[in-house]
């Protein structure tokens, strides 16, 4: 079991989110594709996948946050759940996603970019990443990422 919180921590020094959080709630945040700050995304990410915090914080309760997580060809996320509702848009690539507390490749659904899920807290789901996949995730904070024992 992992928490997501404390990685978020560090990863929002490196990506400047502080800075973001400190902003007035109703200014606008914009943000270019080519400005976006990625990092190392935090365990239990896969190895080579990056993280960019582009609003919000996610390490504050009741903050409105959005993260693009960048996934490397063949990246598989391990059955997990998340303490908020996660809401994933893909923005390229495919992400191959599946409900459940173990893998069963064959259930898998391809989302395509463009494509949409939203997953309740608490919901136990897997994903694998099919060529390099960029997926946006909305969340209300805290955000945590827990594996499935």
């Amino acid at each position: 079991m992992k928490s997501l919180l404390s990685a978020l921590i560090v990863l929002g020094g490196l990506c400047g989110f502080t800075g973001l959080a400190a902003a007035a709630a109703d200014a606008p945040t914009i943000v270019m594709a080519d400005q976006a700050k990625y990092a190392p995304a935090p365990a239990p990410y896969p190895s080579g996948s990056t993280m960019a915090v582009l609003s919000g914080d996610p390490t504050k309760a009741g903050s409105q946050y959005t993260i693009r997580l960048k996934l490397p060809d063949g990246a598989m996320i391990a059955p997990h759940t998340h303490g908020d509702t996660e809401s994933v848009t893909v923005i390229s690539g495919t992400l191959m996603v599946g409900v459940g507390s173990s893998v069963a490749p064959s259930s898998m659904v391809a989302l395509t970019p463009g494509s949409y899920a939203s997953i309740p807290a608490g919901t136990p789901h897997y994903a694998q990443a099919k060529g390099e996949t960029v997926v946006q995730v909305n969340g209300v904070g805290p955000a945590s990422i827990t594996l499935v024992k």
